[in-house]
């Protein structure tokens, strides 16, 4: 495999995965896959910040990886959205989730679905640099740097 591949491009190589336009994806189906990159983010950043018990490393984590927590995140970083961006948020904070997280508003779980879905959006094409800005912008803004 070729140095300086994405992460999304050496999974597809290895293991023989076709090429499928990112633009055919639902924003749900980005959602899903954003929101597996950003536990990954933050787990990693969690877990970067030093050895403990597991049930420590869950209980942080969650603290981030929560509808409210993302929510603020998406509204923290709307300024700096490219057009594309912004529309791809757009299509996942509106649309039609069939469930709620349990301790979320419903405003919150939808922009929470919002930066999912750009964050799957970005993963996918490959501009996981991109998507990792956003982040720690988001973060830093938030004041919740981990």
């Amino acid at each position: 495999m070729e140095e300086g591949m994405s992460l999304p491009a050496m999974i597809k190589a290895e293991f023989e995965v076709g090429e499928v336009d990112v633009r055919t994806y639902s924003p749900l189906t980005l959602a899903y896959i954003g929101d597996a990159f950003f536990d990954m983010v933050v787990r990693t950043l969690v877990v970067g910040r030093g050895n403990r018990a597991v049930n420590g490393l869950h209980k942080r984590t969650s603290t981030y990886v929560n509808a409210a927590s993302q929510a603020r995140l998406a509204e923290a970083i709307q300024e700096m959205l490219t057009e594309e961006e912004a529309a791809v948020y757009q299509r996942g904070r509106n649309a039609k989730a069939h469930s709620c997280a349990k301790h979320a508003s419903l405003q919150d779980y939808r922009r929470a679905t919002g930066l999912e879905a750009l964050l799957g959006w970005l993963y996918l094409r490959g501009d996981t640099q991109r998507a990792l800005q956003l982040v720690r912008a988001g973060l830093v803004k938030t004041g919740r740097e981990i």
